[in-house]
This record gives structure tokens, sequence and C-alpha cells, in this order.
């Protein structure tokens, strides 16, 4: 079981960059996916999730709504993170992971998250 975040950068502000989620030994579609990013010293914050594909529903924190948008690819075991408009202040490491979640709820504290992927870092500077 392994889930595989990559698509990160040096992006300027303004800007854009798709993070790919790519797993492997399980099915991606079956599970919540969320997308989490943390600057060093600070708490790891959460970004956005997708319910498990039977139920299609989203979550997006404030300060990324009409920027980010997640989506699958369930031929390729694979959830996207779009990020567009990007700040100075999405400088982060970006991590994703996958609950065990209803299809009809989002899941979005990190604690409900059992597999978890090594980082991609962006970066948003000019």
């Amino acid at each position: 079981v392994q889930l595989q975040a990559s698509g990160g950068g040096l992006v300027q502000p303004g800007g854009s960059l798709r993070l790919s989620c790519a797993a492997s030994g399980f099915t991606l579609a079956d599970f919540t996916v969320g997308w989490f990013r943390q600057v060093p010293g600070k708490e790891r914050e959460g970004v956005s999730c997708i319910s498990p594909s039977a139920g299609s529903l989203y979550y997006y924190t404030d300060s990324v709504k009409g920027r980010f948008t997640m989506s699958r690819d369930n031929a390729k075991n694979t959830v996207y993170l779009q990020m567009s408009n990007l700040k100075p202040e999405d400088t982060a490491v970006y991590y994703c992971a996958a609950a065990i979640g209803p299809k009809d709820a989002v899941v979005v504290g990190a604690e409900g998250y059992v597999y978890w992927g090594p980082g991609t870092l962006v970066t948003v500077s000019s």
C-alpha cells in the first residue's frame, strides 16, 4: 500500500501547479482522499478532500476556495489537486492521504486518515 504525491516545484505568484497523488496496492476510488500542507514550525493544515468516488463530495479550506480544485482519474488510480492563482502563503510541503470514509461525507481532520504519502514541496516566490 503506497501513496505518492508529485508535481511540486517553484512557481511565481499567480501561477499554477497540478499535484498528483498516485496510489498502489489499493483502489483509491474507494477512499476519501485529502490534501494537507505543512510549513516548518507550524501545524499541518487540511487543504481539501474528496469523498469516495461514489459520493463525489468536496471540501476546501477557506483560504483556497475558488483557487484549488480536486479531481479523480480512477483509471489511473490517481487524485489531482489543481492549484491556480498561487500565493506566497501557499508555500508548504503538500501531502496526500487516504481515509476510509463514507461516500456521503468528507473527512476533514488528519486523524481520520490511515495512509499517507511523502510530501512534495510547493514554493511560490518571485
